[in-house]
């Protein structure tokens, strides 16, 4: 099977059934990461991925890493944290910020994130369709999350911590809120141990393209403030 070429002008993503095996879910290459193509990728369930020596990936997975935001798992350790408040939690006061901590490199010194990625998802942002969750230790911005809020989902980018679950830590309130406010998938994309660890779980693609057909056109505003009184049990 042949990978779908994009107009760079007009990008109009193939059925992500179509995606190959190996490499697991690459759909297509091209087109471009203007706002509209974006979403238009996330309501498919599509998303990007690549490096800045690759051209532009398209990508769907055969399965998907997902969490169910009212099965998160919350450790004995974690809970604690939420408990004691130790530091403070705020949504978009710093976006280009949470990006730039999650492009650093990690431990294979590497980064996806693009400076065109950061562009392109700061262009979201300006419009109200892509959020972070922030952790604060006062002036020190030491954990976070960004994604695209897309009806029913939260689609998770990346995320990252400088100090110990400063990350769960930004997923248990995103969590939260999103269980109040009746979303149903926080999209992870990759599985990983870290994900596993609060309670991801992998669906083939099919039946996520299902949930995500019934749930993405769903009104939900992002309603998420800085100022969090959840009663962590």
């Amino acid at each position: 099977m042949n990978l779908a070429f994009l107009d760079p002008d007009q990008p109009q993503f193939p059925d992500p059934s179509t995606a190959l095996a190996e490499p697991d879910g690459l759909l297509a290459f091209g087109g471009n990461l203007e706002p509209k193509t974006l979403i238009d990728a996330y309501r498919q369930g599509i998303f990007p991925w690549y490096q800045d020596e690759d051209p532009l990936l398209w990508w769907s997975p055969a399965t998907r890493c997902l969490i169910e935001p009212k099965a998160l798992n919350i450790s004995r350790r974690l809970l604690r944290l939420l408990r004691q408040q130790p530091y403070q939690i705020k949504t978009d006061s710093a976006f280009s910020a949470v990006v730039k901590a999650c492009a650093e490199p990690r431990g294979d010194g590497g980064t996806w994130i693009t400076e065109e990625m950061m562009d392109a998802y700061t262009a979201l942002y300006e419009q109200g369709q892509a959020h972070c969750v922030e952790v604060w230790d006062g002036s020190d911005l030491v954990g976070g999350i960004y994604g695209v809020h897309i009806g029913g989902i939260f689609c998770g980018e990346s995320m990252f911590s400088r100090v110990d679950n400063g990350s769960k830590i930004a997923i248990a309130h995103l969590c939260q809120w999103m269980a109040v406010e009746g979303l149903e998938l926080l999209d992870c994309q990759m599985i990983n141990p870290h994900l596993l660890s609060l309670g991801a779980i992998s669906m083939p693609r099919s039946d996520f393209l299902t949930r995500l057909h019934n749930i993405r056109d769903r009104e939900h505003k992002w309603s998420l403030t800085d100022s969090h009184d959840w009663q962590w049990r």
